[in-house]
């Protein structure tokens, strides 16, 4: 018996640095945390020497070859987060499938199911314990070794994306073949989502008794989906994961933050802010701020540079964060990529997104503290300031009549990037909201 398979769970480390679990819950954070789905990958050097000349899943089914990647680039970049480098197929391989990642052509399932008499192929009633034990390993060992330096996230594929994959048998851009069944055959696609769904749930509450401090949840062909058809197919699943998975928590006295990351699946993020999950990640088709907007705070958000944007200059990756930071805000805010690193990125411009959102955050975040203090006492113009954010003339001139034209005001925050600026002699509620540039 290896020695790390004697290591419990229990007796882990301390957390030294909980930043992200903060944003996750809202919270006030010392600077915005950042981790970058598939930070484990292709892209390290040291990954790609890692795995040279072994089977992808053979890796997956060693907790100390996963602990090792998930561990690599916390040593290059100073990431809040960690992430258990796993797959989300492992849950087919444990209902009876055969998966087997093929050079140049990714994932595939050499006998994928076609029709619905093919779900009696399947093993219902999975040992989710048996079966997946080699993650759960994984899990606590990593989370030993990271020392407390940062929390541990483990994952899981949402079941609309696993039922694409094992009808499809592998990718596929149109997932054509897949939304056959749910059009063709509604009730076995529904037989086959409840299946996954009851799976995921065990799966993830063994994560969470395994040391996994806080769990993501991938729906990535949810673009694939219409609305209508999300509402149906995927939307009421990835609810009950959530509300499964936290009920059962909650009776042990746990509460672990759940992430949800439908990509592309912008036309449901009203219901994904209200589907109990703390955070909703987001792909780089979002405006920031529109996404504040529909979500009306009820959660926080996560994401959402263009991937492609770490092949531009290191200067360029700081002003593209810089604008990315100042959409979002920097509470209620984990910063990430719209998507998974690609194998041929630069490790030096991964590192600089990183720094760029550490050091930008932190300036915002100093910014937001000495106008909160309200100490901060300005000889404000209003008439200039009207004029610069385009209000109209009869408020620019009732607001100047109103208040002298050079008042001592006095600033408090409001929300990250608005100020409501009231008239210190009357304490009027009149405000003018103005916007820190």
């Amino acid at each position: 018996m290896d020695k790390d398979d004697l290591i419990l769970p229990k007796d882990f480390p301390e957390l030294k640095n909980d930043a992200f679990l903060l944003a996750c819950r809202g919270q006030e954070t010392p600077h915005v945390p950042v981790w970058c789905m598939r930070q484990a990958g292709r892209y390290l050097p040291e990954f790609r020497e890692s795995r040279a000349g072994k089977d992808f899943f053979a890796t997956c089914r060693s907790p100390a070859a996963c602990c090792e990647l998930t561990l690599q680039p916390l040593r290059r970049f100073p990431f809040d987060a960690a992430i258990i480098f796993s797959d989300i197929l492992v849950i087919p391989q444990a209902m009876g499938m055969d998966v087997q990642m093929v050079a140049g052509k990714g994932p595939t399932f050499p006998e994928p199911l076609k029709e619905p008499e093919d779900l009696l192929l399947l093993q219902s009633k999975v040992d989710v314990i048996k079966e997946l034990d080699y993650v759960f390993k994984a899990i606590t060992l990593t989370r030993h070794k990271l020392e407390g330096k940062v929390p541990l996230i483990g994952f899981t594929g949402a079941p609309w994306t696993l039922m694409a994959y094992m009808i499809e048998g592998g990718a596929s851009t149109t997932q054509s073949k897949a939304k056959r069944w749910l059009y063709r055959h509604p009730e076995a696609s529904h037989q086959l989502l409840k299946m996954l769904t009851d799976i995921i749930v065990e799966y993830l509450l063994g994560q969470v008794a395994a040391g996994a401090q806080a769990l993501q949840v991938f729906e990535s062909h949810a673009g694939c989906l219409g609305p209508v058809e999300f509402q149906e197919f995927s939307l009421p699943y990835l609810r009950d994961i959530a509300r499964k998975v936290k009920d059962q928590l909650k009776e042990s006295g746990q509460d672990v933050p759940m992430i949800v990351f439908a990509k592309d699946g912008h036309y449901s993020l009203e219901d994904l802010s209200q589907s109990h999950y703390e955070v909703v990640g987001l792909d780089w088709t979002i405006d920031p701020r529109s996404a504040r907007e529909r979500t009306g705070g009820k959660v926080s958000l996560q994401g959402n540079m263009d991937p492609c944007a770490l092949y531009a200059p290191k200067e360029r990756i700081s002003e593209i964060v810089k604008k990315m930071l100042e959409g979002f805000g920097t509470r209620g805010y984990i910063a990430n990529l719209g998507h998974g690193l690609y194998p041929d990125m630069d490790p030096e411009n991964v590192g600089a997104f990183v720094e760029a959102v550490h050091t930008h955050s932190r300036h915002l975040l100093n910014l937001k503290s000495a106008l909160g203090e309200g100490k901060l006492i300005l000889d404000l113009n209003l008439e200039e300031t009207c004029v610069k954010h385009g209000l109209g003339k009869q408020f620019r001139r009732f607001l100047v009549g109103w208040m002298t034209l050079k008042q001592q005001l006095t600033w408090r925050r409001c929300s990250p990037f608005h100020l409501d600026t009231y008239d210190t002699l009357s304490q009027c509620r009149i405000r003018l909201t103005l916007i820190v540039l």
